[in-house]
């Protein structure tokens, strides 16, 4: 009869960065026997929802957190009775970030000394042994020892771990403006998030799950009405999607000077344009909108306007120009507002830019937008049209240079060749970072892509 062990999966870095993730689902119970890299559980992200694949095939004999619980990377969350093979120390094992061998050791991680003397000292006492999580979370680093710091030590950066100091970063936070509420000063993504918004955010581990609510103390009375018989007040925890994007949207909004320009032209050619593809056979089973036809047009009127497709890098103080373009989309989901985006859109044709606009919607309404779709974007567009909105002032995604508001194609009396008709109408709303586009810049741009909608033939003879 073979030995059994026990062995702990913890959650795992499941990248960009992201140091937390919120246990929606379980799809195993204590008592199942399960294969490796069959779906035990969904968790959420800041940024999208994920399946987790068992690492291991075996028993379950604990779930150490419930639906609902935000739980920090590198904590257990489920543990499995599996047989002890007695292959070693390393074992190749499935992971979310690689596949490759999970080293087993005990102990602290080891670090470098930085002289001799302080080697010797830092040195720490033997452990106990200690099972290897399943998926180490290699973005998470202990802070510094206070025995390993020399008596004149000079001064150090903040401390904090990796993911943190790339939240900073791109909200445009200094560290050492931060004070840190973790262990030994350590900064925490709370305290970049408070610092950004200036007020407290609900710590993870209180409060009602995300997406449920929680009745104010005090307001059990219930009142009739137009609400119906409700409690006066409801609250609910900000958390996942919506908390990451207030602090984008908030660091956005007060970090990079925003302008906003508008454009109302006739669409009236562009509209037929797709009601043609639509019935045409080489467009067949495409999802054609205006959205799709703005896409392009907004792709091509970016090769004679580079500036709108940049970033700002404080750090450096440097501009950077992108030769490719991710275009994001916005998508309103039940989660909250993402801006996923379309890797290298710019060298798509129509065909593969609808398809991709397509599945790119599809996937962020289902939840599950990949990590990687959500971060690299260099413009964005984001579709307010659909709404019956017709103009408005779309607030920056972070680190981008431009986004572009798509308003509604209305019917509405235009001048037409003298006179006046009835003809399709649309607004476009471009804001634009002041630091990288000058007011010129964004109002040429801005007159070419609506000269393409009005009249798409120009795109035959824009370079």
């Amino acid at each position: 009869m073979s030995a059994t062990m026990i062995k702990e999966f913890r959650l795992p870095d499941l990248g960009e960065g992201l140091t937390e993730s919120e246990i929606v689902s379980w799809k195993i119970g204590v008592g199942d026997t399960v294969e490796l890299n069959q779906i035990i559980a969904e968790v959420e992200t800041a940024k999208a929802v994920v399946e987790l694949p068992s690492p291991f095939a075996g028993v379950v004999t604990a779930l150490h957190e419930q639906p609902g619980t935000v739980v920090e990377v590198g904590k257990p969350i489920v543990s499995f009775e599996i047989e002890d093979d007695g292959a070693g120390s390393a074992k190749r094992e499935p992971n979310l970030v690689g596949y490759g061998a999970v080293l087993e050791h005990t102990g602290r991680p080891a670090r470098r000394a930085r002289n001799v003397a302080a080697s010797a000292a830092a040195v720490p006492a033997p452990a106990a042994a200690v099972p290897a999580p399943a998926v180490e979370p290699a973005a998470v680093e202990p802070a510094p020892a206070a025995e390993d710091l020399p008596a004149t030590a000079p001064a150090e950066r903040p401390r904090s771990t990796p993911p943190v100091r790339k939240l900073a970063k791109d909200l445009g936070v200094d560290l050492a403006a931060v004070a840190g509420t973790g262990e030994r000063g350590l900064i925490t993504r709370d305290d970049v998030r408070n610092f950004v918004g200036g007020g407290d955010l609900p710590a993870a581990s209180h409060g009602p799950a995300a997406g449920s609510a929680a009745e104010v103390p005090g307001s059990d009375e219930k009142q009739d009405g137009q609400f119906g018989q409700q409690p006066r007040e409801i609250r609910t925890a900000i958390r996942g999607v919506r908390k990451l994007t207030a602090a984008a949207m908030v660091s956005s909004a007060f970090t990079a000077p925003h302008a906003t320009e508008f454009l109302t032209i006739d669409v009236t050619p562009t509209m037929e344009l797709l009601a043609k593809l639509k019935a045409s056979r080489a467009y067949t089973g495409l999802k054609l909108t205006p959205l799709t036809l703005v896409s392009k047009a907004v792709l091509i009127a970016l090769r004679n306007h580079p500036t709108l497709n940049t970033r700002w890098d404080e750090a450096r103080q440097e501009i950077v120009q992108f030769n490719y373009v991710n275009l994001g989309i916005a998508a309103a989901t039940p989660r909250g507002l993402t801006v996923p985006n379309i890797k290298d859109a710019d060298r798509m044709s129509l065909v593969e830019l609808s398809t991709a606009l397509t599945g790119l919607t599809d996937t962020a309404r289902a939840g599950k937008t990949s990590t990687t779709d959500l971060s690299g974007g260099t413009i964005s567009i984001t579709n307010i049209g659909v709404f019956g909105i017709d103009a408005g002032t779309p607030i920056l995604n972070p680190g981008e240079a431009a986004i572009l508001a798509v308003g509604a194609v209305r019917k509405m009396p235009w001048e037409f060749q003298d006179e006046v008709a009835l003809r399709q109408v649309m607004t476009l709303s471009l804001s634009f970072d002041h630091r990288l586009v000058d007011g010129e810049q964004g109002s040429r741009f801005l007159q070419d892509l609506g000269a393409l909608l009005a009249d798409p033939g120009m795109a035959m003879v824009m370079v």
